[in-house]
């Protein structure tokens, strides 16, 4: 049986932060079989995540985001879902890509633990909020009813939903979607784990609650210490929460480092397409020499499908900067000399003042200033 929450909290309080990270992940490959033969949707990730830093994964849909984390949390297809044997996936230096199904069980939910994109699909409809939040309880501390009772409402209390005494006996339908959000936070925080991964945890809400759950979740991060992993599409989401970003395309991370950094000054030109993309205020109403307001950028041409990746560079046939260098050969991820723990997978990285991106008007009008902006930061802010 695991160690007592209550106990666990304050050891935890009472030690400093590991010097290390507390999960690394190292050349993690994961391929699925299909009817066409085995695809590999993650190819070859490494990153680290240090306690109390929030790590997002962006990029956009089907690039291997949710699968990374699913593969870190094992939960995969059974039949179906390969994690590659030279993968590994380092939490307190166990790699816990080889363990078994028992020893996991022991970790997911407890040590590492997970928000689910979909609420109202991840909870039970025929239990009550209060019976599964027990139930992880039940599995991963020695607390008996009452007191598991009593963990129960006082995690509700923390993501503040009211009248949790009422709310622990009512069922998923009954509760706004906000509030089952916070009914799933609720439940990865139960045993305080050390690790938690956010999967789209904003999706499905409007900004006002979306705004309270992102403030909440680093709220409870500065009080338990937990490090997270957020996967979400919204650049805006990562401005706010995020203390490093990791960039993914096509299964590839393309381009890590500090938010600051890959906002301000991205070196990989798909990141920096992905910020010009974002809608700014007020530059739809100024209108350019020929009389017309400009379009907002977007990237041409579809993220490749896994069966049939470009060769070379998998950004390649939609990057503008595009050379010979790009086709031949993959570019490695590596850091260019920026330090910081900035890497970019590119062979000729965009730098500050790059003449390229500003003759394709890659920043545009206003600058990388106004994705911030966008944002609702500024580029004094520490991001």
């Amino acid at each position: 049986m695991s160690e007592p929450t209550a106990t666990r909290t304050e050891s935890r309080r009472n030690l400093p932060p590991p010097a290390g990270p507390i999960l690394k992940v190292r050349h993690l490959t994961t391929s699925f079989r299909t009817d066409d033969g085995i695809v590999t949707a993650v190819d070859d990730v490494s990153f680290d995540v240090f306690a109390g830093e929030t790590v997002g994964i962006v990029g956009e849909s089907g690039c291997g985001k949710t699968v990374t984390v699913k593969s870190i949390m094992r939960l995969l297809p059974e039949f179906t879902g390969i994690i590659g044997p030279k993968s590994e996936i380092l939490f307190e230096d166990q790699n816990i890509a080889t363990l078994d199904e028992s020893s996991m069980r022991k970790i997911r939910g407890d040590r590492i633990a997970m928000i689910f994109q979909e609420p109202m699909t991840s909870l039970n409809p025929v239990f009550r909020i209060g019976w599964q939040i027990d139930e992880a309880l039940k599995y991963h501390t020695d607390l008996d009813s009452a007191g598991r009772r009593a963990r129960a409402i006082e995690m509700l209390e923390l993501v503040q939903i009211p009248n949790p005494e009422k709310r622990i006996r009512e069922y998923p339908h009954q509760l706004s979607g906000g509030m089952r959000q916070r009914v799933m936070i609720a439940m990865a925080l139960c045993c305080e784990p050390d690790i938690l991964v956010a999967d789209e945890p904003t999706t499905a809400l409007d900004v006002t609650i979306q705004a309270q759950i992102l403030r909440l979740m680093d709220e409870l991060k500065k009080k338990l210490g937990t490090a997270t992993m957020l996967i979400t599409h919204d650049l805006g989401v990562v401005a706010q929460v995020c203390d490093r970003v990791i960039v993914m395309y096509a299964g590839r991370v393309i381009e890590e480092g500090p938010v600051h950094d890959i906002f301000h000054r991205p070196q990989h030109p798909y990141t920096r397409a992905l910020l010009q993309s974002i809608p700014k205020g007020g530059e739809r109403s100024r209108k350019g020499a020929d009389g017309k307001r400009p379009r907002l950028p977007a990237i041409p041409g579809i993220v490749p499908s896994l069966r049939e990746l470009p060769d070379g560079c998998r950004f390649q046939d939609r990057c503008q900067f595009k050379e010979q260098r790009c086709v031949d050969e993959e570019p490695q991820l590596i850091d260019h000399g920026r330090g910081e723990g900035s890497e970019v997978r590119c062979h000729i990285p965009l730098t500050d003042g790059d003449p390229r991106a500003e003759r394709a008007a890659i920043v545009g009008a206003g600058g990388l200033g106004d994705v911030a902006g966008a944002t609702g930061k500024s580029e004094e802010d520490d991001v």
